[in-house]
């Protein structure tokens, strides 16, 4: 039995194992571990793998998973709403990379010839690597996140012709006109296929194995789906992984998705780590070391003309200039397909030997930079905007036009554009109440206009933003930004400019809880603590736990893990209602021309005739904490009553019954 690939893979566990505790010791990404992993084991330095081709074959199988994923969260009419930002960024940024790059080369006195290769070479950037660092930080659907994989998904469209072009340029004899027809021919099947596939093939099959309820088969059948599409756009000269993209694109319509989504990411993890390692692998340290000089000019160069070029295709494309900047942090490195390319250009004599192992090397640490690049990219940017610089410039070319915005009082503001701000919003919209949405991405922020919201799109740690939602005029502000550093900011910005406000925020880990209180909050809800004790609080009730003892251990386990800030969570305190499960606080509005209006409460004697207690009347904006018996009841008050269901029916039939 040969068990060398085994050996092998037991290796790459076990070092990027160690690689990563210590990279997450130090907050580093994990891909890094991973191309580190690759350079300590790869043939170059120690040659703990043995068979590196296996490894390749298992690397491209993780980027296949990768891009199939990355397919099933995006979805076909997502693509197709981004088709401009496909084509005509894709193009922009592809040629205009190309052709500053044939110059550069064209000053060493390299031939034309490789000139155009190298900067094709340049032009490209890793999907892998980008679309899995947005993936990670929940950024792959935002403005500038689309852009970017539209730019992406352009870059692999141009493989089969750049193998083309490679052929031609090796082989002058090559029919040109045959190979574009085949070419053509080949797209056309693509489209007819991912297009019947995703509107009857996909989804009647998919429903058909989701009827024997066995999920063993039905995740068979999304890996059949994700393999047979990427090996037959292989087949017809594109990238195993665009066509995973492509099946993941026709199932993400499905009701299914969510399913054959949760159960690949597991493995999609497992097996793109050995896609990094693979990279690693192709790192040369003798010639780095003893061409270190023009390694580091070159890596510099090319970062420096990469941003540049993808940071102006976005603002063409009329990105602000924060996304233009995150838009060309995020393509500033060196694609996994053109390892591929330049190996061929390499066979073929396209490229030397020497710029053959630059080229590599360069690729290879460019990558290595990129998680440090975006992440640098907020922070650019906030620099930038310092400067005195043409409002067209930090608006974009097409800014989002301004909303007329009421002048509210004592209303709620929303910050955030995640999923919990959007329906939060929508929530508060269907039940009346007044709230302005202050939403920093500019297509989120203009769908959300065309419904009739109120909303500003800007930086909610701007103050100027926050004055124009009226924050410091609102009683209730909700601040749902899943980074720690904003969300502390935007806290601090609000209770600058509004004492009084309520401020409720949201927290993805529950060690930032003590810092957003610290920071000014009022109630910092963990989601995640709050989605584990809401799911144990419905076990509990299922298994007829009675209330009492309920509360005891839902109590108990805030207190454990918010200690001292447990008391804050006024919201989920016990109430010595819950000792009554039968009895509950409700609110009756008076409706006017009601039996009850302009009526004493010892007139109506509700405690007589319905068995509630009244506790409180709110008048507009005045609360009668304790009526007395004179007090006399107005249309249009708000009552709050003591009692049983039966009881609070009674009374509120009551109050509402008209006169006749």
């Amino acid at each position: 039995m040969e068990l060398s690939i085994l050996k092998d893979i037991v290796i790459i566990f076990a070092l990027s194992t160690l690689v990563n505790l210590i990279f997450h010791r130090f907050r580093l990404p994990s891909v890094l571990g991973y191309l580190l992993t690759g350079i300590i084991a790869g043939p170059h330095l120690l040659s703990l793998v043995s068979d590196s081709h296996r490894i390749d074959l298992i690397a491209e199988i993780g980027v296949v998973l990768l891009l199939f994923t990355i397919g099933m969260e995006f979805s076909l009419q997502h693509l197709l709403k981004i088709r401009k930002r496909v084509f005509l960024g894709g193009f922009i940024q592809v040629t205009s990379t190309a052709l500053v790059f044939l110059f550069v080369v064209y000053l060493f006195g390299m031939r034309m010839e490789s000139g155009i290769y190298i900067g094709f070479l340049a032009a490209l950037s890793s999907s892998a690597l980008v679309l899995k660092i947005l993936q990670e930080r929940s950024e792959l659907t935002s403005n500038y996140g689309r852009t970017v994989l539209g730019i992406l998904i352009y870059q692999d469209l141009l493989l089969a012709p750049l193998l083309l072009f490679g052929n031609i340029l090796a082989d002058n004899s090559v029919n040109l006109q045959s190979e574009i027809l085949m070419m053509a021919a080949k797209v056309a099947i693509i489209i007819v296929i991912v297009y019947a596939g995703y509107k009857w093939i996909i989804p009647k099959l998919l429903h058909l194995i989701a009827l024997t309820k066995n999920q063993e088969l039905f995740m068979m059948s999304i890996f059949l789906i994700c393999f047979a599409i990427a090996l037959l756009t292989s087949k017809l000269g594109m990238s195993l992984a665009f066509g995973a993209f492509l099946a993941g694109l026709m199932i993400s319509e499905s009701e299914y998705s969510y399913n054959a989504f949760g159960n690949f990411q597991p493995i999609k993890d497992v097996f793109a780590s050995f896609f990094f390692v693979s990279i690693g692998m192709l790192l040369d340290i003798t010639f780095v070391i003893d061409n270190y000089l023009i390694v580091i000019i070159s890596v510099i160069a090319l970062l420096s003309i990469k941003i540049v070029i993808s940071a102006g295709t976005g603002f063409l494309l009329g990105h602000t200039l924060l996304g233009s900047v995150m838009i060309g942090m995020a393509l500033s490195q060196v694609g996994e397909f053109s390892f591929v390319l330049a190996k061929i250009g390499f066979d073929k004599a396209i490229i030397s030997d020497f710029y053959f192992h630059l080229f590599l090397s360069v690729a290879v640490i460019t990558m290595a930079l990129t998680p440090f690049l975006i992440y640098l990219g907020k922070p650019i940017a906030g620099s930038l905007l310092k400067l005195k610089l043409p409002r067209v410039i930090v608006d974009g070319l097409f800014p989002l036009e301004e909303m007329e915005i009421p002048d509210f009082r004592n209303h709620l503001v929303i910050i955030g554009k995640d999923a919990s701000a959007t329906k939060l919003s929508t929530m508060a919209r269907l039940n009346n109440i007044e709230h302005i949405s202050i939403i920093f991405d500019p297509a989120l922020a203009r769908e959300k206009m065309n419904e009739g919201n109120n909303v500003i799109y800007g930086d909610a740690v701007n103050v100027p933003i926050l004055k124009k939602a009226h924050a410091d005029t609102a009683d209730i502000v909700v601040v749902s930004i899943g980074s720690l550093i904003p969300s502390m900011a935007i806290i601090e910005k609000v209770r600058a400019i509004n004492k009084g406000a309520f401020i409720i925020a949201r927290a993805t880990l529950l060690r930032n809880v003590e810092l957003l209180y610290k920071s000014g909050a009022d109630q910092v809800v963990p989601e995640k603590l709050e989605i584990a004790i809401d799911l144990l609080n419905r076990i509990l009730v299922q298994r007829l736990i009675p209330q009492k003892e309920v509360n005891r251990i839902l109590t108990h386990i805030r207190n454990t893990s918010l200690g001292e800030f447990s008391v804050k969570d006024l919201v989920n305190q016990p109430s010595i209602l819950d000792e009554f499960p039968n009895i509950s606080i409700s609110a009756v509005t008076v409706e006017e021309g009601s039996v009850a209006g302009n009526k004493s409460l010892i007139e109506i004697d509700l405690r007589k005739n319905t068995g509630v207690t009244l506790l409180a009347i709110r008048r507009g904006t005045e609360i009668i904490e304790h009526p007395v018996p004179d007090t006399v009841i107005m249309d249009e008050d708000i009552v709050y009553l003591l009692g049983n269901p039966e009881q609070i029916n009674f009374a509120a039939e009551l109050l509402l019954k008209k006169n006749q």
